[in-house]
């Protein structure tokens, strides 16, 4: 990892065209500006790492949902005799 230290008003660019500019620094908070082109995709890693607990949150409740469903489809089959609708 390449570490870098900038004042508030100076910026970093990465490749052709993504620059980083310090914005403001306020105690323990940095405040960042970022040109990227619009298929760059720029995310705060807290938010990915949210998205990829809830996704896996979801993939382990997803085998108890199927047999829920699963429960739910064998009542009703039965209620109708075995026959489908």
């Amino acid at each position: 990892m390449l570490v870098l230290s900038r004042k508030p008003g100076e910026a970093i660019r990465i490749g052709d065209d993504i620059e980083i500019s310090v914005i403001e620094v306020r105690g323990d908070t940095v405040r960042i500006g970022i040109n990227a082109p619009r298929n760059v995709p720029v995310f705060r890693m807290e938010l990915l790492a949210e998205v990829a607990k809830t996704n896996l949150e979801s993939v382990k409740a997803a085998p108890q949902a199927m047999d829920v469903l699963k429960t739910l489809l064998r009542r009703e089959d039965d209620s109708n005799g075995g026959d489908p609708k």
